[in-house]
């Protein structure tokens, strides 16, 4: 499906910040980056983390965010106060479901459990058709080797369907990253 370049794109990411430095200044080039392009930020709503820094280099650049949260992590004794408009749900599949339908294309950023649970599921829903959006992994310091290893291990061993991996597009430079993200949509 060809289309034009996105003009929201979805960032999952930690809300720690981990344990190398690289991964804030990586959060903050993807910011900057989004910013340069004219593209909008729809992402989980908090202002810690890598959420935090990436939400605020946006903001702080004048580019559009969007944070979703659920209630009950809205509080800010919980997530901080997060810049631009913010949008709370009931909970966790409505915030997934709000971030996917605004989203022209998608980008993971190192993340724990939480981070890898959206990943996968919104690989997931366009392995099963529901969209043909691209999925991007900033694979900051080979963050995300680890998981594709994996993956193909799970394809070799006949779990995944070997189409599902060339889904991924993956660039451990942010600019280089949408720049293959918007080839795709071309």
């Amino acid at each position: 499906m060809k289309t034009t370049a996105p003009t929201t794109v979805c960032v999952y990411c930690g809300a720690s910040k981990g344990t190398r430095p690289s991964y804030a200044i990586g959060a903050q080039a993807l910011g900057t980056e989004l910013v340069k392009r004219g593209l909008a930020l729809v992402y989980g709503g908090g202002s810690v983390g890598l959420m935090g820094e990436l939400a605020s280099t946006v903001s702080s650049n004048e580019g559009s965010v969007t944070g979703v949260i659920p209630r009950a992590l809205h509080p800010t004794e919980v997530s901080g106060v997060t810049p631009g408009d913010v949008i709370v749900t009931d909970d966790m599949h409505e915030r997934k479901s709000q971030m996917a339908s605004r989203a022209d294309a998608f980008i993971a950023l190192p993340g724990g459990l939480g981070t890898l649970e959206e990943l996968l599921e919104i690989t997931t829903w366009r392995q099963l058709g529901y969209h043909q959006k691209p999925i991007g992994l900033l694979n900051i310091d080979g963050f995300y080797e680890p998981l594709l290893v994996f993956l193909a291990h799970a394809t070799r061993e006949g779990f995944i369907a070997p189409e599902i991996l060339s889904n991924f597009v993956v660039d451990s430079d942010a600019a280089q990253l949408i720049d293959k993200i918007i080839e795709c949509l071309e």
